[in-house]
């Protein structure tokens, strides 16, 4: 009889820390999502941002602006 309360205690134990390193895995799982989905954000942020800068050195954006400033 008390072997088997031994392997049950064990085996009990045993199964609490796997739960344990689980929920930490899944955890950390989350915290790099999220920070990976931050990083996507700025990334999108920064080449919209470039995406204007470029659009205000284009020739014709350029010629265009001029002579709107010179109609009015």
């Amino acid at each position: 009889m008390n072997d088997s309360s031994t392997i049950i205690v064990l085996l009990t134990i045993t199964v609490i820390i796997l739960a344990l390193v689980i929920v930490a895995l899944l955890a950390t799982v989350t915290v790099l999502i999220l920070r990976i989905n931050r990083i996507v954000k700025n990334i999108e942020s920064v080449s919209n941002h470039i995406a204007e800068a470029t659009e205000w050195f284009s020739p014709v954006k350029i010629v265009s602006t001029v002579i709107g400033a010179f109609r009015r």
